[in-house]
């Protein structure tokens, strides 16, 4: 379990390393550094909710439900600005979509997240939530929960497999203290960070849910997030009903990640401008939650409202604070028009500068499209009564799972934060009706999405999690010999015979390739030495059969040599100059070894 890479460490962190090794074993060790890990990631999300809950209470504390305010047209813009001048500032580094960035360092960075990520993202998202940004705080617990994980995994120089798994801890402990959902933060690793539900890595991260659940309830009470109390039992009248809220669930999550990427690439145009970014993406906040105050936020008052409420006066609450307060007939409406300006809310909060990830919209959107179809549902009485509570509930569910891809983190999650375990059949059909109908149209999650695209994504095929943990450093030969165009034959045969390889780069002076020589192809005149002064290297070379650039996924390295049948090809780094060969029995040696491996656990 150890690294051989040497660090400069404190003497007492010496010591104790010494001991460790002497006296506690690699599996012990690793349930001991699951159990802090699971505990500093209930810290951190508590803290991180008890100062958006403190900043939400000292800015809204005197806000009136019966007249619309003001200050929503100012909070959200201060909120943004004060968070982008400490990550340029203070932090000084990107510290947004943190469960991507998790998912990029456990497939292109051998699981290390930098230490500023321990905290950074706790002081940013606390400042934009709690100024109104319309985002949630789980994907910056989840990136703190990993990165205590990681640097804990550095600091005792663990190997990369382990760090994962530690990685896998810090995620799951932050969902599950944050939920008070230890089998949701179980599942929600091994769904949407991909990591093998293997022994060496099941118990590890069983230990860190428990954990941070247990310290979750110490920290807090019994208080649940959501409350939620089931009014009418499911029957199976209702599984039609059931199935088109799922597809709808589905479609819904598909107008989400669809519109998110296309207002990151609308933001992305202004990347080195951060106050025109500041001014449209402040501008459109703002105005969104100055016209639907449920925008503020995460958002969870609302869903509260709708899960709650048993009259029409009580679901009418939610109309407050807005221009539709006291105009109940238009309640549809209102909902309909905050469900399709969620995800331009929150993508104007992190285009603008803000920080916060999309687990928390995913869950309002969600409830507000349950809620919305079970309404029309009743009204045009389609069929059977169906509970618009309950179907709150419900869509939760459907729209996190399209959205993740994780079908059983949707299901697990609702079912224990509202202790709606008697809903258990009607929350798997609408999950799964949901991740049906969104892997038609996208085959990755909002978060896999972009690494995807790179081949960067970890999953759980052992063939693809392999070549993607692979680097292609790993595998690059740099001890070749090179030779000059107008070197003669008789001088390339002896950079021939200390040649390791069968074929010989010819590069210029700066050390770009011009081309190769396949060794087999001129063997008809390399053993004539008559012909020695005859012949020159731009004579003999030829074009590569391919050639693989710097930083090449190893999935497209493998189907390259698949095309090409060749033994090596060269690799060349940003500058177009040479910067070794991969050896096509080299490669597949190296893979078969890691197949090899993560079969053994």
């Amino acid at each position: 379990m150890e690294n051989t890479e040497t660090m400069a460490r404190p003497t007492w962190l010496q010591r104790l390393h010494e001991w460790r090794v002497q006296n506690v074993s690699d599996k012990m060790f690793l349930l001991i550094l699951a159990f802090l890990v699971g505990l500093l990631s209930a810290v951190a999300a508590f803290v991180l909710h008890s100062l958006i809950n403190t900043v939400v209470a000292l800015l809204t504390g005197r806000f009136h439900a019966d007249t619309y305010n003001w200050l929503y047209l100012v909070y959200p813009v201060v909120g943004i600005y004060l968070t982008s001048l400490f990550v340029r500032y203070v932090v000084r580094d990107n510290i947004s979509h943190g469960i991507t960035r998790i998912l990029y360092a456990i497939s292109s960075n051998r699981s290390r997240l930098k230490a500023h990520n321990t905290w950074s993202s706790v002081i940013a998202s606390a400042i934009t939530i709690g100024f109104g940004g319309s985002v949630g705080a789980e994907a910056p617990i989840v990136l703190t929960g990993s990165a205590i994980g990681s640097n804990l995994g550095q600091l005792f120089k663990l190997d990369n497999k382990t760090l994962m798994t530690l990685v896998g801890c810090g995620a799951a402990g932050a969902i599950a203290g944050i939920f008070k959902a230890p089998i949701a933060g179980l599942v929600f690793t091994l769904e949407v960070l991909m990591i093998d539900m293997t022994m060496s890595s099941l118990l590890p991260i069983l230990v860190s849910c428990v954990t941070a659940t247990c310290f979750t309830y110490l920290f807090s009470g019994n208080a649940v997030l959501f409350s939620f109390h089931l009014d009418s039992d499911w029957t199976i009248e209702r599984v039609p009903a059931s199935i088109l809220l799922g597809i709808t669930c589905g479609l819904v999550s598909l107008y989400f990640i669809r519109t998110m990427t296309a207002c990151e690439n609308l933001f992305a145009r202004f990347k080195d401008k951060p106050y025109v970014k500041l001014l449209i993406g402040g501008l459109i906040l703002s105005t969104l939650i100055f016209l639907f105050p449920s925008l503020y936020g995460e958002g969870y008052g609302s869903i509260n409202l709708l899960l709650n409420g048993k009259t029409e006066a009580d679901w009418n609450q939610i109309l407050g604070g807005s221009l539709f307060y006291g105009h109940s007939e238009y309640i549809i409406l209102y909902l309909a028009l905050v469900l399709l300006t969620k995800v331009f809310a929150t993508s104007a909060t992190n285009g603008g500068g803000g920080c916060g990830g999309t687990f928390a919209p995913s869950l309002f959107i969600g409830c507000f499209t349950g809620f919305l179809f079970s309404r029309l549902w009743n009204i045009h009485q389609i069929g059977v009564y169906v509970p618009e509570k309950n179907f709150a509930l419900l869509g939760m569910a459907g729209v996190m799972s399209g959205v993740m891809h994780a079908p059983l983190t949707g299901i697990f999650l609702i079912a224990e934060i509202t202790s709606g375990y008697n809903l258990f059949m009607p929350l798997m059909i609408v999950s799964v009706s949901a991740y049906l109908t969104i892997i038609i149209f996208e085959p990755h999650s909002i978060y896999g999405m972009r690494l995807a695209r790179q081949g960067r994504l970890v999953t759980h095929h052992t063939d693809h999690a392999v070549l993607t943990l692979m680097s292609l450093d790993s595998v690059v030969d740099r001890d070749y010999q090179s030779v000059d165009p107008d070197m003669e034959l008789g001088q390339m045969v002896h950079r021939i015979s200390r040649s390791h390889s069968s074929v010989l780069p010819v590069t210029d002076a700066a050390g770009a390739l011009l081309g190769e020589i396949n060794l087999m192809k001129i063997r008809h005149v390399m053993f004539r030495t008559e012909l020695y002064h005859h012949f020159k290297a731009r004579q003999l070379m030829a074009e590569p059969a391919a050639v693989l650039n710097d930083g090449t996924p190893m999935t497209e390295v493998m189907k390259t040599f698949e095309r090409t049948q060749a033994d090596w090809l060269p690799v060349l780094d940003a500058e177009y100059h040479l910067k070794g060969y991969i050896s096509r029995k080299r490669m597949y040696d190296m893979y078969r070894k890691m197949v090899h491996d993560m079969s053994q656990d």
